[in-house]
């Protein structure tokens, strides 16, 4: 294409441009949800559970037959796969055939112990319908439970817990994000002094294990919902974790466990700061002299500029909880304010990072 002639700016309008310009990277972003539906419906479909089950590579028609869609339509998702690298292909005698990546086999497939396939159930059926409101969350400033599910959000766990199937749901969405970020953030810190851990909101028990794998002299004990701590023993946490008990209480009311750490993983960030401080007051007043708190969360930069992934988790906050993500510095005053000292910030690189702080 020629270069336009520069024309300068016009009288009450932009400037033109020396050369035309393509908004890659708007487009990039309009078209995000096509990228995220795509790999919701794979996974959706078993799409990557079936190549991992015939250890060979396969045609389109014999996936399509093994997860009962069209042709036409495994033809366009597993194409739109392979364009996302998720797939690779092989021709033979001008036929396509598929296999797995090796993060396709290693994050979304059902069998994997990293299977991401329950966390990605999770956003495509219940955060991905949340996300339909968000210009409703911006202009009210609350959470679409309402609007998305037809349930009320006076009680935020009541909305988030609306149904047995959706509690086990988001129990699998944490245990799939503490089974890859997990031991980053528990071993950011040198947590070796602390025996008796306490993890609050400890939901599947899957941060819980990482501790005992991390520091085999420490037991775990798992604070949360009486429902939820039944859901755990039956689905996630077995006679073989011994290190691992449940104490069932809600933390806004009842009496906290006495513990020499204690761990708020993803907790305060669905909480506006008057929560946070009432239930930082709570634990400060449980722990011991020289015990400890560690905060589990996806810090934001002090200048504001980022990560990217947290600003977005901070917009999630606003669709889905009464809390936001917040800098290191805004986590600071909240946990000086409940009289905490000595906090230390650690970056883990990956999604979350850690804090730890001590009771004088």
């Amino acid at each position: 294409m020629a270069e336009l002639p520069d024309a300068g700016p016009t009288k009450g309008g932009p400037t033109t441009p020396a050369t035309d310009v393509y908004p890659r990277k708007i487009l990039e972003y309009m078209e995000g949800f096509l990228i995220s539906k795509t790999v919701f419906t794979s996974c959706e479909l078993g799409v990557f559970d079936v190549l991992l089950a015939a250890e060979r590579q396969l045609s389109a028609e014999e996936i399509s037959q093994a997860v009962g869609a069209s042709l036409d339509g495994t033809q366009r998702l597993l194409a739109a796969c392979t364009g996302l690298q998720l797939l690779n292909t092989h021709w033979d005698n001008g036929q396509v055939f598929y296999s797995n990546t090796e993060q396709s086999r290693v994050f979304l497939t059902r069998s994997s112990p990293l299977s991401l396939c329950q966390s990605i159930q999770y956003s495509s059926r219940t955060i991905y319908l949340c996300w339909h409101y968000l210009t409703d969350a911006v202009r009210e400033g609350r959470n679409q439970y309402e609007k998305a599910f037809g349930v009320s959000s006076k009680d935020l766990f009541q909305a988030l817990y609306r149904s047995d199937e959706e509690m086990v749901k988001f129990m699998h969405l944490m245990n799939s994000i503490w089974n890859i970020c997990g031991r980053d953030v528990v071993t950011a810190f040198d947590l070796t002094p602390f025996k008796f851990i306490c993890d609050l909101g400890g939901c599947s028990g899957a941060l819980a294990k990482q501790c005992t794998l991390a520091y085999p002299e420490c037991t775990v004990t798992i604070f949360d919902l009486p429902k939820v701590v039944r859901v755990s023993g039956e689905h996630f946490v077995t006679e073989a974790d011994q290190r691992i008990s449940f104490h069932e209480g809600d933390f806004f009311k009842d009496s906290l466990p006495v513990a020499d750490l204690y761990i708020l993983a993803r907790i305060l960030h669905d909480w506006t700061d008057e929560c946070c401080i009432e239930l930082l007051c709570r634990i400060y007043k449980a722990c011991k002299p020289g015990g400890a708190v560690l905060l589990v969360e996806a810090l934001l930069n002090e200048d504001g500029s980022g990560p990217l992934t947290a600003q977005l988790y901070s917009l999630n906050m606003l669709v889905q909880t009464e809390g936001r993500e917040r800098t290191g510095a805004q986590y600071a005053a909240l946990l000086a304010a409940s009289g905490f000292t000595n906090i230390q910030h650690r970056l883990t690189g990956k999604i979350y990072d850690a804090i730890l702080v001590f009771r004088g």
